[in-house]
């Protein structure tokens, strides 16, 4: 059985090796699509690891704009085109890390073929603040001098936005483990739809539930677990999570979850020391 890890990156590119290192296994293949808008260069090393590769058709990538689920698309077609038969396919970012050992991971995915995860919330009755990055036009995926005037003028204007065909709206992380057939299905349904494609378009940051909802209003919904596996601390409040450092250690020893984020391996390297010794049971990283 194998896996595909896709990493989505423009960050250190040596935090994403210390990642790849400490996940290695022999069913593991990880594929990195660095941000267009970023110099490949410094990355490349990464290339003469272990099976590890590069993803093609990199996309310049907007925070909150559509470009983050298209860099996600080109990604999971560029996988499936391998033709190599992956049971899953594992979204993650440069500043994730595991923190469960590689065979403990690859043993969850043994024995869950037969599912597919991703954390989402009920945006219409339990996110309604949500409700706005849907409703709202939103030009996330463009930079030109007065866009959020032009955008306050839009929303004056025009009505709020419905999702087309009745679909029920659910969100949350950006992140999952899915079948290349179910992530396929979401790339098509959305690839092929312009109604879909250009709704979501004008969304605010549609990573966070463009899989969801595409896959809780078609027949793979009952399949999917409503959990990523991330840990993930958003008490600080805002648009980012904590950027966890020593202080989390216990915290992360004692959760369920695979994987945690985000990591800065320059401003915090202790807590990945302590993930390496701990957790891994690797030693500290050199």
């Amino acid at each position: 059985m194998r896996i595909a890890h896709l990493i989505l990156t423009y960050t250190n590119p040596r935090q994403t090796e210390r990642m790849i290192r400490n996940m290695y296994h022999e069913n593991f293949d990880f594929y990195i699509h660095v941000d267009k808008k970023f110099d490949i260069n410094p990355h490349l090393f990464l290339g003469s690891l272990p099976n590890v590769f590069f993803i093609n058709n990199r996309v310049n990538v907007q925070w909150a704009g559509f470009s983050t689920v298209l860099a996600t698309f080109e990604s999971i077609k560029e996988i499936v085109a391998t033709g190599i038969e992956y049971k899953f396919i594992n979204f993650l970012s440069g500043q994730d890390y595991p923190i469960k050992p590689a065979s403990v991971i690859n043993d969850f995915f043994e024995k869950n073929t037969d599912k597919e995860f991703l954390s989402f919330r009920d945006i219409k009755n339990d996110w309604k603040e949500g409700l706005i990055r849907m409703e709202n036009y939103f030009l996330s995926n463009h930079n030109f001098p007065g866009k959020h005037t032009l955008e306050r003028i839009i929303n004056r204007l025009l009505p709020k936005r419905k999702l087309p065909y009745g679909l029920h709206p659910y969100g949350k992380s950006m992140f999952w483990m899915l079948s290349p057939a179910t992530a396929m299905y979401v790339v098509n349904k959305v690839e092929q739809d312009h109604r879909l494609r250009d709704f979501f378009a004008l969304c605010w940051a549609s990573d966070e539930f463009v899989f969801q909802t595409i896959l809780l209003n078609s027949p793979y919904k009952h399949k999917v677990i409503n959990n990523n596996y991330r840990y993930i601390d958003w008490s600080a409040g805002g648009a980012n999570p904590k950027v966890l450092d020593e202080t989390d250690i216990d915290p992360l020893t004692r959760t369920e979850m695979l994987f945690a984020r985000k990591f800065n391996q320059v401003e915090s390297p202790e807590i990945l020391d302590l993930i390496d010794k701990n957790l891994l049971k690797h030693g500290t990283y050199n």
